[in-house]
């Protein structure tokens, strides 16, 4: 298949999942029961979609247990995302988030010999300005915003943490494991989860799937968290292939600033949000920051 099309659709399957998670944080009763719900039903989905789509050729312990730490990885940064995605815009989220791509070039100077040039600091400068921006200053509004900050920064942190596990683990000698990695992370994604969507289920009395106002189930949500499983490993899948075949300089400015353009068109668009102008301030030094620290060094 055409390299462009193969990266059309992956960035596709990634703005979609996103596309997914605000509808699901929209339309739910946002407890932490229906939350870890979501994450608990996408990720099996992914499983089993990585599972079809190459299965397991070989294994190691080292591979099985890196594989467990990056599915707790996916799971808080998944909770976070979506806690961020019910107090505050989808638009500034993502900024907030895709600007993590500083932890991974950091952590290539401090733990992979890897150098950090001129244009990695003024991302690193321009995302101080976007997170400077984040919080309003009105006093009935500054609350929600600095909680909704919070969560966004956690995000920020949890999905940083997954690209330093990608790196770690292709620098291992069991990189050529990529699909067994990810199928493991997905099933440790799944299980922890799942017991929290029980231990909360006990604790709040709401369902593991959401209902209607008839009390049905509601099968919109259900299909949403099914359908945002198999975007999540073709997105995995789609980008691990592309990062081998794609210069790095064209691959990461492409997929990670390119993406943050359209998850932010999608949320003015799609969702009618209406930032301050202080967040569009904001929102472009975030688009900035993550466009220069995807350039080489």
């Amino acid at each position: 298949m055409n390299t462009v099309i193969i990266l059309i659709v992956s960035m596709a399957a990634c703005l979609f999942a996103d596309v997914a998670k605000k509808l699901y944080t929209d339309r739910s009763v946002g407890s932490m029961t229906s939350l870890h719900s979501y994450n608990a039903w996408g990720c099996i989905v992914s499983a089993i979609v990585l599972l079809l789509w190459g299965g397991i050729e070989s294994l190691s312990l080292l591979t099985v247990l890196l594989g467990i730490l990056f599915g707790l990885l996916i799971s808080l940064q998944s909770l976070t995302v979506m806690k961020a995605l019910q107090i505050g815009p989808m638009s500034y989220t993502m900024v907030i988030v895709n600007c993590s791509t500083v932890i991974s070039a950091v952590s290539g100077v401090l733990f992979f010999h890897e150098s950090i040039g001129l244009w990695q600091i003024v991302g690193i400068v321009l995302m101080l300005f976007s997170f400077a921006f984040a919080v309003e200053k009105k006093a009935d509004e500054k609350k929600a915003s600095l909680k909704w900050l919070i969560f966004s920064i956690l995000a920020f942190f949890m999905t940083g943490g997954i690209g330093i596990m990608q790196k770690v683990h292709q620098n291992l000698p069991c990189r050529a494991e990529i699909n067994a990695f990810l199928v493991f992370a997905f099933i440790a994604s799944f299980l922890i989860s799942a017991a929290l969507m029980l231990v909360y289920r006990a604790r709040e009395g709401q369902p593991i799937f959401e209902r209607t106002a008839q009390g049905r189930v509601n099968w919109f949500l259900v299909s949403v968290m099914l359908v945002s499983g198999v975007l999540v490993a073709a997105n995995h899948k789609l980008n691990l292939y592309l990062s081998g075949i794609m210069d790095s300089a064209v691959f990461f400015p492409i997929v990670n600033g390119g993406g943050l353009v359209l998850i932010t068109l999608t949320a003015v668009v799609a969702f009618r949000e209406k930032l301050t102008l202080k967040q569009w301030i904001g929102v472009g030094f975030g688009v900035l920051s993550v466009l220069f620290l995807c350039l080489p060094t």
